[in-house]
């Protein structure tokens, strides 16, 4: 058991330089490899979220934009639909007038018309009349010519 404690620590000391290279080489890497490394990756990745970030809020932007943009598109077209209305009643109060117009004018050549009607109907009842008188006479005439004759 001996020869084998002996033996181990012959190799327990020979393996003292390989541990102490390894221990070594660790912090060696860790500062020089792994460190820089860490802090090029935590700056990559501040840079990737603040990217995010930065997208985050052009997304909210452009969100509060198009909610901007439409309601300022409402509001164009109800200014629209206003004027229009406004020139649909305008448009409907001249056709209103311009048939009030023409109702008053048809009315007073109807008036007239009847005017002109009931003075031909006068005139033709005394000429009518007249002529009645004028047949009735060349009747009496006629007749009592006849009977004279006869």
């Amino acid at each position: 058991m001996e020869a084998t404690l002996h033996a181990l620590s012959g190799i327990l000391l020979r393996a003292i330089p390989t541990f102490l290279l390894v221990v070594f080489l660790h912090f060696y890497l860790k500062y020089m490899f792994f460190k820089p490394l860490d802090k090029v990756l935590h700056a990559r990745y501040e840079a990737t979220e603040g990217a995010r970030l930065r997208a985050a809020e052009s997304l909210e932007k452009a969100a509060a934009k198009t909610t901007e943009y439409e309601v300022a598109m409402r509001a164009a077209r109800a200014e629209v639909y206003q004027t229009q209305e406004q020139l649909h009643r305008r448009q409907q109060e001249e056709h209103a007038a311009q048939l009030q117009t023409a109702r008053e004018q048809a009315e007073a050549a109807v008036r007239d018309a009847k005017a002109q009607l009931a003075a031909e109907i006068e005139q033709a009842k005394t000429g009518l009349a007249a002529e009645s008188d004028a047949l009735a006479g060349q009747i009496a005439d006629v007749i009592l010519n006849r009977g004279a004759a006869a």
